[in-house]
């Protein structure tokens, strides 16, 4: 099964780019491609002018990668982990400090402890150490925050801008399409194909649509009320509301909400909404399938 397809973009130096799409999208694969880790079986990629072939070494003297899961040394100490990776590159823990202090100094009271006994946040906030310790031109973060609470996921957020306002590029993948907001332009990527790629705001500036979210006391009726019914576009959840689109064509909100009601359903609410990236995600997803 081909894992990618036609895939090209650029990434300016020095931003936040986000790929962003569920698991088995293809997201892993492009960043074992991009850090030299496996070959394409066709096309061509290049970094800083290095070709993806021709000049691995370099390439991967100058770039940092951390994989999805946790791949560090769980049987060596966060201090040991980190000298092994400085060592690894030629550099000392002591000449880079200043690139992850900021990281680094969150988990350094637990120095000695081992890594396989850290919590998820610290050894997200390890691994990251590890990724930088060589001051790397590019860091490519596969799905760092997937398995972390939510305060690990807004301080290793925090922790990108302060990479960012440094110099280092900064490619990132999540399946959390609340993350695409906090990146400077995404691609929206789904079985192994870019489907949009702007600014996050840029893309959703573009849909087509209106935006409804509608909730009712039973929202299991209600969505299969909404599917059925002639003249929604699509009808999916997000959290407590159902977000809908209309063909303007064939259905006006007030003529559906005097339908919904004379089916049943009580306390019903229905409100325009501003799209998010996941509305826009699910549009794109629909228009591929047609």
């Amino acid at each position: 099964m081909q894992a990618l397809s036609d895939v090209s973009f650029e990434v300016e130096k020095g931003e936040i780019f986000g790929l962003i799409g569920p698991d088995g999208a293809g997201k892993t694969t492009l960043f074992r491609i991009l850090t030299t880790l496996i070959l394409a079986d066709s096309g061509t990629a290049t970094l800083n002018g290095w070709d993806m072939v021709r000049d691995y070494r370099k390439i991967r003297d100058n770039v940092g990668y951390m994989p999805g899961r946790f791949s560090l040394y769980q049987n060596m100490t966060v201090e040991e982990n980190l000298n092994f990776f400085a060592t690894l590159f030629h550099t000392t823990i002591a000449e880079n400090y200043d690139l992850v202090k900021d990281i680094y100094s969150r988990i350094e009271p637990f120095k000695k402890r081992m890594a396989g006994k850290l919590s998820g946040g610290m050894k997200q906030k390890l691994a990251l150490s590890c990724a930088l310790i060589h001051r790397p031109l590019v860091l490519f973060l596969d799905e760092p925050t997937t398995g972390i609470d939510p305060m690990s996921r807004k301080e290793l957020w925090a922790m990108l801008r302060g990479l960012k306002s440094q110099g280092i590029t900064i490619v990132v993948s999540t399946p959390y399409m609340d993350e695409a907001m906090l990146c400077d332009r995404i691609a929206l990527i789904q079985k192994g194909k870019i489907m949009s790629i702007d600014t996050p705001q840029g893309i959703i500036g573009r849909f087509p649509q209106k935006v409804f979210a509608v909730k009712a006391d039973n929202m299991s009726r209600l969505l299969s009320s909404l599917r059925e019914y002639a003249g929604v576009r699509s009808c999916h959840t997000f959290g407590e509301f159902h977000h809908i689109t209309i063909d303007n064509e064939q259905l006006t909100i007030d003529s559906l909400r005097d339908a919904l009601v004379e089916a049943g359903h009580k306390n019903l609410e229905i409100k325009e909404i501003v799209p998010t990236i996941e509305d826009c995600f699910m549009e794109l997803t629909s228009e591929t399938r047609a």
